[in-house]
């Protein structure tokens, strides 16, 4: 049990022995006899007992952690789930600066990531008409460089700014693709807290401009394979928090985040110290 988890049972253990010894005083000043005579030490121990087990129902986190924000009115939520079942809402994407989107033996992009999941189970593995999309969203887009062949053997070769995004799909369901990291020849991909907080930054301004405030769903982007050493799974989500919340107090970008997490990664987050930290934004 961590140490809020603790102090949260502790409180409201003492808080319902508390509600319960008020009672039972009140009824004895008012009646003038003891509301269970004869069976004063049962009561007690009953008493503490419900007590406690309230105080540890308080303290267990909840499956899914939530916050309303007022101004502006928004919602903040992070759930269990698969990112591509959240039919309800537009999707964020990572990438990298080259945007490479070719799975084939995982050199390039893993199977196991979300981009490799996105080419599945959104384009049906259709990899020339996922690029196409992406040539003709980015096609406005300034570029960096172009990589030479020989120093990046495999995938694609025009560099992007960090932050770009490349907006997919119809206005019912879009498909934010951020490139968050940069590939490195060896077909690495790297990013940092800095360019993280930029490339979320950019991210809000289009989802603000194309989403039509529709609720966006994503995962904790820059938590795998990004190599983002500094941070762990949590602070990467909280980072993510903290940047939607600050660039929502300037304007409204989306009525609804929802983080999604895997069930196995959610339970391994302190769910009463992300809650804390979502009540002092």
């Amino acid at each position: 049990m961590t140490s809020r988890a603790l102090r949260i049972w502790t409180t409201q253990s003492f808080a319902a022995l508390g509600v319960f010894a008020l009672l039972a005083q009140s009824y004895q000043a008012v009646w003038d006899r003891s509301p269970f005579p004869g069976h004063a030490g049962l009561v007690a121990l009953v008493m503490i007992a419900g007590s406690i087990s309230f105080g540890l129902l308080r303290a267990c986190p909840e499956s899914t952690v939530a916050r309303s924000f007022a101004h502006p009115r928004c919602r903040v939520e992070i759930v269990p789930g698969d990112l591509f079942e959240q039919k309800d809402s537009h999707l964020v994407i990572g990438f990298t600066d080259v945007f490479d989107t070719d799975p084939g033996d995982s050199r390039i992009v893993d199977e196991g990531s979300v981009q490799a999941q996105f080419l599945r189970r959104e384009y049906d593995g259709d990899l020339n008409r996922l690029d196409a999309d992406l040539r003709t969203a980015l096609s406005g887009e300034p570029t960096l460089s172009t990589v030479l062949r020989a120093e990046k053997a495999h995938g694609k070769l025009k560099r992007y700014p960090l932050g770009t995004v490349a907006v997919l799909g119809m206005p019912r369901r879009r498909f934010f693709c951020v490139a968050y990291s940069t590939m490195s020849g060896g077909l690495v991909a790297r990013s940092s807290v800095d360019v993280l907080w930029h490339s979320l930054s950019r991210l809000w301004d289009a989802v603000e401009e194309h989403g039509g405030r529709q609720p966006l769903a994503m995962p904790v982007t820059g938590a795998a394979r990004a190599r983002v050493d500094a941070l762990d799974q949590q602070s990467i989500l909280r980072l993510i928090l903290l940047s939607f919340v600050a660039a929502s107090r300037e304007r409204l970008r989306t009525s609804q985040l929802r983080i999604v997490l895997r069930p196995e990664d959610l339970a391994r987050i302190n769910r009463l110290e992300l809650r804390a930290f979502l009540d002092s934004l």
